[in-house]
């Protein structure tokens, strides 16, 4: 064992203590956290905006400040783009993490000095956490690669913009610096299918031990390796044995994954976004993430069939329960405030609290009143895949409004499969049925003969590929979005078929 294994054996300890000190203890964190915020912004615009000095509880922190989408809090953050100070937090920004909007174009998310700490953090915790659990650390002496965006930043009024991931690039400890790739000339590349390919050069030939990045992007990765090196990733990578992602539900890409690396390989799961590090797996058996309540964030939730009320309740952490469906709301140590993230999470567990992201507010499919989410269809592509041996690179699911030839309107279910089942039919009734025994509305529509069963659509190969890439938005931490309450996307996709 070398000496920085061994070194990463006792923080880890030290970690997980502090760990399970503020966890044992949420309610309190929490409202620790919360009159932090609320005295350290009192004297920002937005503060003075809200009356942030009559603001004594989070029940009048309700009362005050509504909840808020990017669009309804840009008026404010325009103004710190313009260069003004002391707007939403105290001071300027370090940074804008530049992302792309809906309607509004490009977003800038402010991240502080008081912020950005904790994003470094709770990366590192989730790897110690891991190490704490299983004893295995000898992987961080090995070479670690990262897939993100460009760590390239330009800079406006004093404060510099980038993508999240290449900001933080700047911000890796010198420690890992040695063993990390890709380059950052590499890192620096922009198109997406060049990038992949260096990145395949600089990493075929040498000892992977730790792969991160979204699932979708690293079996990129993975494929264009197996085709240059005419080897599995296990067998090109012998001691890579921890996989570390984080935007997309992981288990539609697992089988794929395993079959492309040539065994099973540990994983961690990480909630990261531009708005802040929200949880990470903490444990390898247990199912969800720990909600990290001790990170300069102060959590809200509505429960999801309420949401577009017109005063819909917001619960704190101590009033949250297992298995509903809750759109998570922030209020941050970078200036954001009852920030509404666009996700919503379901708790598996209050002791300590871990939650499973269950898709997104307004990626849903409710064209016929079945309230469709996100965890929904994954869990129901993930037993059928298990039950049917087949894997998948990618699939999208939306509504079929008006069928031809007078049939019931229906899901189309758009999958990219590896390699074409024959029982297509009899697997989508096994999701139908699935997707019944999930979701009671759903299920009534069906009985109903309001909807008739889902149909599948098979797509070429690299379909998404092409898809993304015609939008722009390959590679970095871009996603196709699971559900689609209209067809835009689906439609682009079956014309790519022709």
């Amino acid at each position: 064992m070398s000496l920085k294994s061994f070194g990463a054996k006792i923080f880890a300890k030290i970690v997980v203590s502090r760990i399970d000190k503020w966890a044992s203890n949420p309610i309190e964190t929490q409202q620790k956290v919360f009159n932090s915020l609320i005295s350290d912004a009192k004297d920002t615009s937005f503060g003075r905006d809200h009356d942030f000095e009559a603001i004594l509880s989070p029940k009048d922190f309700a009362n005050r400040v509504p909840i808020r989408d990017y669009e309804a809090l840009k008026s404010y953050v325009n103004r710190m783009v313009d260069g003004e100070a002391d707007v939403l937090w105290p001071g300027k920004p370090l940074y804008f993490a530049k992302t792309s909007g809906t309607t509004s174009g490009a977003k800038y998310i402010p991240l502080t000095k008081e912020s950005m700490p904790f994003h470094m953090e709770a990366a590192r915790d989730a790897i110690l956490c891991y190490i704490h659990e299983t004893g295995k650390s000898d992987f961080v002496d090995g070479n670690m690669i990262f897939l993100q965006g460009s760590p390239e930043l330009t800079e406006k009024n004093g404060v510099k913009i980038g993508r999240l991931s290449g900001i933080v690039a700047h911000f890796v400890p010198s420690y890992l610096q040695k063993n990390r790739l890709p380059s950052w000339e590499t890192n620096c590349i922009e198109d997406w299918e060049t990038k992949v390919d260096v990145i395949v050069e600089e990493t075929k030939d040498r000892d992977m031990t730790v792969i991160s990045g979204i699932p979708s992007w690293v079996q990129m990765y993975f494929e264009r390796l197996r085709k240059v090196t005419q080897k599995d990733v296990g067998t090109l990578f012998k001691n890579f044995n921890l996989f570390i992602y984080g935007g997309v539900n992981y288990e539609p890409y697992r089988a794929k994954f395993e079959a492309l690396i040539g065994r099973k390989v540990d994983s961690i799961e990480l909630y990261p976004a531009s708005e802040g590090f929200f949880a990470y797996q903490d444990k390898q058996d247990v199912k969800g993430m720990l909600l990290l309540l001790d990170s300069g964030i102060f959590y809200e939730f509505v429960e999801a069939a309420s949401f577009f009320d017109e005063n819909p309740r917001r619960l704190t952490i101590g009033e949250v329960k297992t298995d509903v469906n809750y759109v998570m709301i922030i209020s941050t140590n970078a200036g954001l405030w009852a920030y509404n993230l666009g996700d919503t999470v379901q708790f598996t567990s209050t002791r300590p609290y871990r939650v499973i992201v269950s898709g997104r507010i307004k990626h849903f499919i409710s064209a016929f009143g079945e309230h469709v989410i996100g965890k929904e269809v994954e869990q129901s592509m993930q037993d059928a895949m298990q039950q049917f041996q087949f894997s998948i690179s990618e699939f999208t699911v939306a509504p079929q409004i008006l069928p031809k030839q007078n049939e019931l309107p229906y899901h189309e279910w758009l999958v990219e499969f590896e390699t074409e089942p024959k029982d297509l039919p009899k697997i989508a009734l096994t999701l139908d049925n699935l997707m019944q025994e999930q979701n009671s509305y759903y299920k009534d529509l069906i009985t109903g003969k309001v909807l008739q069963p889902l149909k599948i659509t098979a797509l070429k190969k690299d379909s998404f590929h092409h898809f993304m890439k015609s939008q722009g938005k390959l590679g970095g931490q871009n996603k196709v979005p699971r559900l689609s309450n209209d067809r835009i996307i689906a439609d682009q996709l079956i014309q790519l078929q022709a």
